[in-house]
C-alpha cells in the first residue's frame, strides 16, 4: 500500500486481456478477411471505386427523380430552336414548384391522340434483354428510351388566355395583344390556319416553333382536349441544350415576346 492507503498494483481486470464468457480472446478489428483486404492495395482501390460509382448512382438516381431529365428530340417540331435529336435537360420543378411562363419550352406526355398508334407499340417491338438495360440506364439519367412518347413544344397560351390567329398585321395575339415571335425562323408566318381560343383551367395552348410542320395545339381540336394539354401532363422545362456540344446553348423563354401581354380578363 502507498502512503495513501491504496495499492500501486495494477489493477487485475485492466491488465489481462479481455474475454468473453466463452474465455475466449477478441479478435480485433483488423483481423481475418478485413485486414487482408486493407493490406492489398489493388482490393482497396476496387472497394473504394465501388463505394465512389454507387454513391454517384444513387445520386444521380436522385436527381433525375426530383429535379432534372434528359430528352432526346424526338422530332423536327421545334426547328430551328431545337434540331432532331438534339439532347435537352428539363428541369422538373416546373410546375410542381416553379409556375410556368409564356414561352417556356416544355416537355409533355402524350395528352391522348397526338402521337400515332407506332409509337405505344415501340417499346413492345424491343426483347426482354433491350428493355431490361434501357431501364437500367434510364433510371439513371443516362439514357431516355421514352423520349419518342414525349412531345416537345412552347407554351404559348397560359389558363385564361385567349389566344387567336391572326391579326391584320398577320401576328398572333393574346388577350388582345400582338406579339413578335422572335424565335420563328425569319418569313415563317404564326399560323397558316386560323384560330381563335380560350385556354381552360389547368390547361395549356402549345405550339411548335416550326409552325408549318408541328402537329401542335392547332391540329388536335377536334379530340375530346379540344387541343389543350392538362398542366399534369407536363414533364418539365426544357432549360439547356447539351448534346451534341456544338449545339449547347441555354433554352430561353423569350420573356420581352410576352412582356406586354395583359392579363385574361375572366
Amino acid at each position: 500500500m502507498n502512503e495513501l492507503g491504496f495499492d500501486n498494483e495494477q489493477d487485475v481486470a485492466e491488465a489481462a486481456p479481455r474475454r468473453d464468457r466463452s474465455g475466449r480472446k477478441h479478435k480485433s478489428e483488423d483481423s481475418g478477411w478485413v485486414a487482408k483486404l486493407k493490406k492489398n492495395v489493388f482490393m482497396a482501390f476496387l472497394i473504394d471505386l465501388i463505394v465512389i460509382v454507387a454513391a454517384a448512382l444513387i445520386l444521380s438516381l436522385l436527381v433525375k427523380t426530383f429535379l432534372v431529365r434528359s430528352f432526346f428530340v424526338p422530332s423536327g417540331s421545334m426547328l430551328s430552336t431545337l434540331q432532331l435529336q438534339d439532347r435537352i435537360i428539363v428541369n422538373e420543378l416546373v410546375p410542381s414548384l416553379v409556375p410556368i411562363e409564356h414561352g417556356d419550352v416544355l416537355v409533355f406526355k402524350d395528352p391522348g391522340g397526338w402521337l400515332g398508334p407506332e409509337v405505344s407499340t415501340q417499346a413492345k417491338n424491343q426483347n426482354a434483354v433491350e428493355q431490361a438495360t434501357e431501364w437500367f440506364l434510364s433510371a439513371f439519367g443516362l439514357a431516355a428510351p421514352d423520349s419518342s412518347q414525349h412531345l416537345v413544344k412552347r407554351a404559348i397560351g397560359l389558363p385564361g388566355d385567349r389566344v387567336a390567329c391572326c391579326d391584320v398585321n398577320k401576328k398572333l395575339t393574346i388577350n388582345g395583344v400582338s406579339i413578335d415571335e422572335i424565335y420563328l425562323d425569319k418569313g415563317v408566318e404564326p399560323s397558316a390556319s386560323q384560330f381563335d381560343v380560350t385556354v381552360p383551367a389547368n390547361k395549356l395552348w402549345m405550339m411548335g416553333d416550326n409552325r408549318l410542320s408541328s402537329a401542335d395545339s392547332r391540329f388536335h381540336t377536334d379530340l375530346p382536349s379540344k387541343g389543350f394539354v392538362d398542366r399534369s401532363y407536363v414533364v418539365g422545362r426544357a432549360f439547356v441544350v447539351s448534346w451534341p456540344i456544338n449545339h449547347w446553348r441555354w433554352l430561353d423563354n423569350f420573356s420581352s415576346v410576352f412582356k406586354d401581354v395583359p392579363k385574361p380578363q375572366n
